[in-house]
């Protein structure tokens, strides 16, 4: 008979003279969980072989958990029958981590067990000692007349009217005091966050031209409240994915978007839930010719996977219980520790294909584009009958980038925008030219964006070199 499957909270040994090792697999699991359940007399793939049992074999049990887990627990040790055969459970549960075994502590990643790192255990007993603060309930050194009344009165309507806040706008001081962002004339850097006047919150913004960070068509950089930046980054999404158009007979046509914009949502918000304040790095998204990537400056809970979190069976780990509280109460995150799970969900109904990076300096969620190829310059889009242009040094280039490349031979200052208005062409079609101007080599930027010049390579059509 097949039991069942090893798991984060449960362990199987086939004999009590694998006592020791079930010793490792008890505190990896209190570690983790808090609570678990070891069997004796099962195979580790769930196959029930029975042993012998007496009173001496569970003394010897019991002293094997006792002597050797420190601090001490008292398991509950029994003997049950399954399918015929006897077995040897114990049941066990302890909140005072780090625990150790023999004198090392553990952690259970799926169904093994990974020593905890020095860092790791210092950080278990900082926080058993208090010690440890959270970057969004440190004060800010801001006061109460650096946050945006509009802003907290704004949210206060919107946490009403979700029914997860029971009171409305009185004033400042009472309401950040009542969120647990004002304590002693100090003000939370998650007051600020949320609804400071002069929010140093950023996001940065690029889409590259092929599926590595090698030439940028558009790189944007924004500072705002989490709020405005949630928005910020998902308009742009919304307005450089693809969207694919359904006609169902219905008056309206239906467009639907290669990334859930649910699933869109939800990862820019867990990017500021998450994300590790205290670096200098920023959140960011990437948009490649083959997947959107949204990072933020935080490492994944150690001991977890991803897949913990969208099976269920991962902890909440709150980098920013402060934060993540204010967005609960205003529904803009339904639940702690289910974002991951709703990610996953709306992906899988969509169809569309999702991964994650544990980087060393932070985390990614990735949507993966579809197989449709990105709709080129053409003759369509640029109102012509002939989309290349073959008077450029003898390489092929559309009639848009023609005339990009004209106005910024005419002003090597000129902007973007400018670009846009000369050409009479749309945002995408321009970038798009450019990116394809700087691939063959017929242009490149000097210097930053905003400050910077052109400067046009190569011309074979009059061969000048301009700047």
């Amino acid at each position: 008979m097949i039991f069942g499957q090893e798991s984060e909270t449960l362990a199987f040994k086939k004999t009590t003279g694998e006592a020791k090792e079930a010793v490792v697999d008890v505190v990896a699991i209190l570690n983790k969980h808090n609570r678990g359940e070891a069997y004796f007399g099962i195979r580790n793939d769930g196959q029930v072989l029975g042993q012998a049992v007496s009173e001496s074999t569970l003394r010897d049990v019991s002293r094997a958990m006792t002597d050797n887990i420190k601090p001490q627990i008292y398991p509950t040790i029994g003997t049950v029958s399954i399918d015929n055969k006897k077995c040897v459970r114990v049941q066990f549960e302890g909140e005072n981590v780090p625990y150790f075994a023999y004198g090392k502590a553990y952690i259970r990643v799926a169904d093994e067990c990974k020593q905890l790192s020095p860092a790791e255990l210092e950080c278990y007993f900082k926080k058993k000692q208090g010690q440890v603060s959270t970057w969004d309930s440190d004060d800010s050194g801001k006061a109460v007349e650096d946050v945006n009344t509009n802003f907290l009165r704004s949210y206060m309507k919107k946490a009403k009217e979700s029914g997860r806040l029971d009171y409305t706008f009185t004033n400042r001081e009472d309401v950040l005091s009542r969120l647990e962002l004002l304590e002693d004339d100090k003000v939370a850097n998650a007051a600020i966050a949320m609804f400071g006047k002069r929010p140093q919150t950023e996001i940065q913004m690029a889409i590259f031209a092929t599926n590595v960070k090698h030439t940028f068509i558009d790189i944007d950089r924004q500072k705002g409240t989490i709020s405005d930046l949630v928005d910020i980054g998902e308009k742009y999404i919304r307005r450089n994915m693809r969207w694919r158009v359904v006609v169902d007979g219905s008056p309206e046509r239906m467009e639907i978007p290669e990334v859930p914009i649910v699933a869109m949502r939800e990862a820019l918000l867990n990017s500021y839930v998450h994300r590790d304040f205290r670096v200098s790095l920023t959140n960011e998204i990437a948009i490649y010719s083959d997947r959107i990537e949204i990072y933020n400056p935080g490492t994944f809970p150690e001991g977890f996977t991803p897949g913990d979190f969208i099976g269920g069976s991962g902890k909440s780990v709150r980098r920013n219980p402060l934060l993540a509280q204010i967005m609960y109460y205003s529904k803009d995150i339904e639940s702690f520790g289910t974002g991951l799970q709703k990610i996953a969900r709306e992906c899988d109904a969509a169809g569309v294909r999702y991964g994650f990076d544990l980087g060393k300096l932070g985390f990614s969620v990735i949507f993966y584009r579809s197989d449709i190829a990105p709709a080129d310059i053409s003759a369509a889009e640029n109102g012509t009958d002939n989309g290349t242009d073959n008077g450029t040094d003898g390489i092929a280039v559309n009639v848009a980038a023609r005339l990009v490349l004209d106005a910024i031979k005419a002003d090597s200052q000129i902007s973007v925008d400018e670009i846009i208005a000369k050409v009479s062409k749309s945002r995408r079609t321009v970038l798009r030219a450019i990116a394809t101007l700087k691939d063959v080599g017929l242009l490149r930027r000097i210097g930053s964006e905003r400050s910077g010049s052109w400067e046009t390579v190569k011309d074979g059509r009059d061969g000048d070199r301009s700047h």
